[in-house]
C-alpha cells in the first residue's frame, strides 16, 4: 500500500518550526498561486535553510550546499547563464548519461523536461538555496563573461560619446549590470565606488557594514563613472561638483530605483549608489521589530488627529521605513494625505508627494505652506532641517492637522532640545510634539547556524546595570546563507517617548535635561540600549551589535 505523502505545512509545524496559527494565517493570506513555502519565507516565519530540510525528507530529494562544491565548470555550457538564472538551477555533475542539476524548485518538471529535451541527458535534482544557486551562478558564469579587453590598459581612452556606453553588450555596460546585479542578490543597500591613487575600490554596504566586492584599475575610472552618470542623466563633462540622480531600472526581473550621488575627490569622483528594492520595501508596522509595548505606543500617537511624532536616528537607521509603514497604515480613502520629501524615496499609491526642488525655491517650509491650502489630514515632512521649517510643522500640527517628520538627533530626550536650539519656542515644542521615537538598526543573528553560548562575565555586568539578568545569548557560527559573518539581515531597535504633563512641565519651565530623563525614566519608556538587550535575551542580537547602536548611560 502507497504510503500517504504528508503536506509540507504539517511537516513544518511538527517540526516545530511553525505554530498551527502561523500556518493558518498564511495559507489565508497567501496570493493565489503562491507556494506555501515562498509565502512563509516573505512572511519571515522560518528560513530557506530550514525549508528546504523540509522539503529534503517531504519529497526524498537530497539536499546539497554550493559554498565549497566542486562543480564540473565544464557542464555550464549545457545551460545558458539566462536560463539558469531566470530558472534558478546550475550542472553539478555528470554520470554516464545522466546530469546532476541543483534546482531551488525541484519540482518543477516543465523546467526538467526542457532541460532532458535540450540536453539529451536524464535529469537527475537536487535541492539548494535561492541564495546559494544566485551565488554559484555569480561565481562560476560570470567569470566566462570575459573583462579582458576592459582589464588591458586601453591605448585611448573612450569619450562618452562612445557607443561603448549605450551597446547592451559592451564590456563598460555588463560591468556595471554585474556590479548591480551582485549587489541586488547580496542584499546590499549601497554600492560605493571609491577611487583611489592606483585602483578603484568597488564596496558593497551589507547589514550596514561596508565590504568590498572587487578591485578594477585605475584606466576604468572615467569610462565607468561615466556610464553610470548616463544611466542617472546627470552632466558628464562637469567633474568638478558634486551631482545627483536616479536611475530606474530592471535586475533580474526586478524593479529596482538607484539614488545616484557623485562627489569629486582628489584622485577623481566618488559615487554612492543607495540601492531602494521596490520590492522588498517593507510596509507593514508589525514587521518592524517594535516590542509589544512600544508597538501600542506608537499605534496611539499615530492615531491621533493631531500633533507632531517625529521620528529620529542618524542616517541609515531606517527612519525612512518607519514613516512610510506609518503611513500605508494611515492610508485610508477618507483621509487625504500629502509628503513634501527630498528625495521621494519609495512612491505611495493614494498618497501625494513632493520632491522638494531648491532650483525654484520649493524647500520644505514653501511645500509645506502649499499643503495646508491643500486640506490635508496628514502631513509627512521629510526632514526638519530649519526654524522655518520646524515652525510651519508646529503650526500645521497646532491647527488639526498629524504632522509626521524626521530629525537627525542621537535619542528621543534630545531631539526636543534640539528644536529649541533651533529657536522654536518651548511653549510650541511642549503643546504641538505628540510623541518621539529614536530608532537604530542592528544586525540579526543568522538564524541557520545560531547555537547557544554561555554568557561572559562582561556581558553579565551590563544586563545587571540595566537590571536585566541573563542565562544564554545566541550567535552565529557562520555558514553559507550569511556569508560566514553569523549574521543576516538587520532589525530595529525603538525608544519611544510618549509627551506627558510632566515633561511638557520640564519644557515650559525650561528646567535641566535630567530632570527629563528621570521623569521618561519614571514613565517606563524602554530607552534603546534596554530594548536592544531585550532582544539579546529572545536571542535575535548580539551584545556587541546593540553596544555599537546605542550607547551605555
Amino acid at each position: 500500500m502507497r504510503q500517504q505523502r504528508k503536506r509540507l505545512g504539517d511537516l513544518l509545524v511538527e517540526a516545530g518550526l511553525l505554530t498551527e496559527e502561523q500556518l493558518q494565517t498564511t495559507l489565508a493570506e497567501k496570493t493565489e498561486g503562491q507556494k506555501l513555502g515562498d509565502a512563509l519565507l516573505q512572511r519571515g516565519y522560518i528560513t530557506e535553510q530550514q525549508l528546504i530540510e523540509v522539503l529534503e525528507f517531504q519529497l526524498g530529494i537530497p539536499h546539497v550546499s554550493l559554498y565549497r562544491y566542486p562543480l564540473d565548470i565544464k557542464l555550464l555550457s549545457l545551460i545558458p547563464k539566462e536560463t539558469a538564472k531566470r530558472q534558478l538551477m546550475i550542472p553539478l555533475k555528470k554520470e554516464e548519461n545522466r546530469l546532476f542539476v541543483a534546482m531551488a524548485d525541484p519540482m518543477d518538471y516543465y523546467s526538467i523536461e526542457d532541460l532532458r529535451l535540450s540536453t539529451g541527458f536524464q535529469i537527475e535534482t537536487a535541492i539548494a538555496t535561492k541564495d546559494d544557486i544566485i551565488r554559484a551562478i555569480k561565481k562560476y558564469y560570470d567569470v566566462d563573461d570575459s573583462f579582458d579587453e576592459l582589464t588591458l590598459p586601453s591605448p585611448q581612452e573612450e569619450l562618452p560619446g562612445d557607443p561603448a556606453f549605450a551597446e547592451e553588450d559592451s564590456p563598460i555596460v555588463r560591468l556595471v549590470n554585474q556590479l548591480l546585479s551582485n549587489a541586488v542578490t547580496e542584499k546590499a543597500s549601497d554600492i560605493h565606488i571609491d577611487p583611489q591613487e592606483t585602483k578603484v575600490i568597488v564596496r558593497f554596504r551589507v547589514d550596514g557594514m561596508l565590504q568590498i566586492e572587487r578591485q578594477l584599475p585605475k584606466h576604468l575610472q572615467s569610462m565607468l563613472i561615466a556610464r553610470i552618470k548616463i544611466m542617472a542623466s546627470l552632466d558628464i563633462t562637469e567633474h568638478r561638483v558634486p551631482q545627483d540622480g536616479r536611475i530606474k531600472t530592471n535586475v533580474d526581473f526586478r524593479p529596482i530605483d538607484l539614488r545616484v550621488s557623485t562627489l569629486p575627490t582628489i584622485y577623481g569622483e566618488k559615487v554612492v549608489m543607495r540601492i531602494l528594492d521596490l520590492s522588498s520595501s517593507l510596509n507593514d508596522l508589525n514587521q518592524l521589530g517594535f516590542n509589544s509595548v512600544n508597538l501600542k505606543r506608537f499605534k496611539s500617537m499615530i492615531e491621533s488627529p493631531n500633533g507632531i511624532v517625529l521620528i529620529t536616528g542618524p542616517t541609515g537607521s531606517g527612519k525612512s521605513s518607519t514613516l512610510y509603514a506609518a503611513l500605508n497604515k494611515l492610508n485610508q480613502e477618507e483621509v487625504n494625505i500629502i509628503t513634501v520629501e527630498d528625495p521621494v524615496e519609495y512612491q505611495l499609491e493614494g498618497v501625494n508627494q513632493i520632491q522638494v526642488n531648491p532650483n525654484v525655491g520649493l524647500t520644505f517650509a514653501a511645500g509645506l505652506r502649499s499643503i495646508l491650502r491643500q486640506d490635508p489630514n496628514i502631513i509627512m515632512v521629510g526632514e526638519i532641517r530649519d526654524k522655518e521649517t520646524a515652525e510651519v510643522a508646529i503650526r500645521a500640527s497646532l491647527t488639526g492637522h498629524l504632522v509626521l517628520s524626521t530629525l537627525h538627533t542621537n535619542d528621543s530626550l534630545t531631539s526636543i532640545t534640539r528644536l529649541v536650539d533651533m529657536g522654536v519656542e518651548p511653549f510650541l515644542v511642549a503643546s504641538s510634539v505628540s510623541g518621539i521615537v529614536a530608532q537604530r538598526l542592528v544586525r540579526k543573528v543568522c538564524r541557520d547556524c545560531a547555537e547557544e553560548q554561555e554568557v561572559s562575565q562582561r556581558e553579565k555586568e551590563i544586563f545587571a546595570q540595566r537590571g536585566l539578568r541573563i542565562e544564554k545569548v545566541t550567535r552565529g557560527r557562520g555558514c553559507s546563507s550569511c556569508n560566514m559573518t553569523g549574521y543576516k539581515g538587520r532589525l530595529a531597535i525603538h525608544e519611544v517617548l510618549t509627551m506627558t504633563e510632566e515633561i511638557r512641565k520640564v519644557i515650559l519651565n525650561n528646567e535641566p535635561f535630567s530632570k527629563m530623563k528621570e521623569i521618561a525614566r519614571k514613565q517606563k519608556t524602554i530607552f534603546l540600549i534596554d530594548d536592544g538587550l531585550l532582544k539579546v535575551k529572545q536571542g535575535i542580537t548580539t551584545t556587541e551589535e546593540v553596544l555599537r547602536a546605542a550607547l551605555m548611560e
